[in-house]
């Protein structure tokens, strides 16, 4: 079995959400818990960096502050081929416009090349191997939709990222379908703070002037929430 490993940035769900993977999921083996968890940490990448130091396992699961772990998943996918060093993401539900897709989703990565990542790369996930594997089972609900800004923060990066094409190996079309839902609809009392930051995450995105590294940077995200 791999370690799993919770990172949070201050979610105001993640408290919850972790206690429930935890008591699910953890176990006490040679090496201490088999859930894990990095707090806090400034930075996605730097979060995963950290994240990949914790584990014993030649791969393990990361699992988001705002997931919400479904009751029919397991976390017991084994890799055939080590050697590969394949990133695999899992579906993701998305509460506000019920797109389901790797947004979000419980991801599988490989331990050694974790810690070693290119820092400097918009998209962590795409960017840690060349290699890249879609899971077509859904694995959580990504639970961003807590308050306004968390909503509006979540939006706004994805559909920065969405629209910039900057995600390695992305279908052109299937891009732009997710991108038309997030920016023209949305449902839930953030639904307001959904269309706005998907809207805002656009232009960005198509701006050629625009830093994309900026939609990792929380404090400036905040900024641009707050004009």
């Amino acid at each position: 079995m791999y370690d799993i490993v919770f990172i949070s940035y201050y979610e105001p769900n993640a408290e919850q959400n972790f206690d429930d993977l935890y008591s699910r999921f953890n176990t006490i083996g040679v090496f201490g818990d088999r859930v894990k968890r990095v707090s806090n940490v400034k930075g996605i990448h730097n979060a995963h960096i950290e994240a990949a130091k914790l584990v014993n396992t030649d791969y393990f699961f990361v699992v988001d502050g705002d997931a919400q772990i479904l009751d029919s998943f397991v976390f017991d996918y084994t890799v055939p081929n080590l050697v590969d060093n394949i990133v695999h993401v899992y579906h993701s539900k998305n509460p506000i416009n019920d797109l389901t897709y790797g947004y979000g989703g419980v991801k599988l990565l490989p331990t050694k090349l974790t810690r070693n990542m290119d820092i400097t790369t918009t998209d962590m996930t795409t960017s840690i191997s060349n290699k890249f594997k879609v899971i077509n089972e859904v694995s959580n609900i990504t639970a961003f939709d807590t308050d306004e800004f968390s909503t509006w923060k979540s939006a706004f990066r994805e559909c920065a990222k969405l629209a910039s094409k900057t995600i390695n190996r992305q279908d052109e079309e299937e891009t732009n379908a997710r991108l038309k839902t997030w920016t023209t609809y949305a449902t839930g009392s953030y639904k307001r703070d959904a269309l706005r930051g998907a809207n805002a995450g656009m232009q960005f995105g198509l701006s050629n002037s625009s830093d994309l590294n900026l939609i990792n940077n929380f404090d400036w995200l905040r900024k641009e929430y707050e004009k």
